[in-house]
């Protein structure tokens, strides 16, 4: 049996907290794109490196956020909200950082040579409101919430991804791609019309999540880690039937899929998620020890048992001397 170690995603903001600094001197205009660009692109090699030095099997690509994670989703599928207004003469950042500052409106009584501050939008008499922010689960961590309605469309819009993959391949480093589920990423948003239902925009949405795909294993990347941490809730019947229909035409990219929950148990779902058609499922040694077992019994000999046994929100260093207590019988099992 080979063991492979790998990691979930990476903290980005820097040991120096570089990446809050840099955002503050954009936004408050003394530096361009290009430099914060730069910025990014230093952490990531240099967290890409700690991840090979550390003995990782596979650095984490598409963990990288210049602001928010999911905020990348939304450009990555072509779903910026049209209210809006981007008219295609914006850079990506700057559409991206509006999604998160929303646009501030114009100060009556302004004189000539006054200039507005970078600040983040007024939502009251005017300007557009930035994305809501709401809690990532039950983190400290806040998101900002994809906004749907009738006019709702997906496309392949960004090709930050790849372009991220290529330079880690550039770097001499095996990759896994990190990208959150397509069930996860309905349900995270809101739906801003009356009678819109999250759930009735996956069909549209899966085959863009495909085309991602097929690009991604024609990059040569060796595991794309899909996010559906929901396979933890209590979910409605509909969305959970969902996952199958889901599952199987992704699985038509035919590249190698982990799919990974965390943060909670399966229970329910636990059989569910053991079913689908991927390649390897991930499930939270932290919260869920209990479970770990079960999974190992119910997950097909075929298919990879990937078990989380570092807890990303606990200051203290894991106790190895646990971890290997809680990896050594699934080691038997699956052996």
């Amino acid at each position: 049996m080979m063991i492979r170690i790998h990691t979930l995603g990476y903290p980005r903001i820097g040991l120096q907290r570089e990446l809050k600094f840099a955002l503050e001197g954009h936004w408050r205009g003394e530096t361009d794109e290009a430099q914060l660009e730069a910025v990014g692109a230093a952490l990531r090699a240099r967290h890409w490196q700690q991840q090979a030095q550390a003995g990782l099997d596979f650095v984490t690509v598409g963990d990288f956020a210049f602001y928010d994670h999911v905020a990348n989703h939304i450009q990555l599928f072509g779903c910026e909200p049209a209210r809006f207004g981007f008219d295609g003469g914006e850079s990506t950042l700057a559409r991206y950082f509006t999604l998160a500052r929303g646009v501030a409106r114009e100060p009556t009584g302004r004189h000539e040579g006054q200039h507005d501050s970078a600040a983040c939008c007024a939502g009251h008499g005017g300007g557009k409101p930035a994305l809501e922010m709401t809690k990532w689960f039950d983190t400290n961590y806040h998101y900002l919430v994809p906004e749907f309605d009738r006019a709702t469309r997906f496309a392949l819009a960004s090709d930050r991804l790849l372009a991220e993959v290529a330079e880690a391949q550039a770097l001499g480093h095996q990759v896994k791609v990190a990208l959150l589920g397509p069930l996860t990423f309905l349900w995270l948003g809101k739906a801003k019309e009356d009678g819109i239902d999250r759930l009735d925009l996956l069909d549209e949405l899966l085959p863009v999540y495909v085309q991602l795909l097929v690009q991604l294993k024609r990059a040569g990347v060796a595991w794309v880690q899909l996010d559906e941490p929901i396979l933890g809730l209590d979910l409605p019947g509909a969305w959970l039937l969902a996952f199958e229909r889901a599952y199987h035409q992704l699985a038509t990219s035919q590249v190698p899929l982990l799919l990974a929950t965390y943060f909670s148990p399966l229970e329910g779902q636990l059989s569910v998620a053991c079913k689908l058609p991927v390649a390897g499922l991930h499930v939270d040694g932290v919260r869920a020890a209990h479970e770990l077992q079960a999974v190992a019994d119910w997950l097909p000999d075929n298919k990879v048992l990937s078990a989380g046994i570092v807890d990303g929100r606990n200051i203290w260093r894991t106790d190895l001397d646990r971890a290997l207590a809680l990896l050594r019988p699934l080691a038997q099992r699956r052996g």
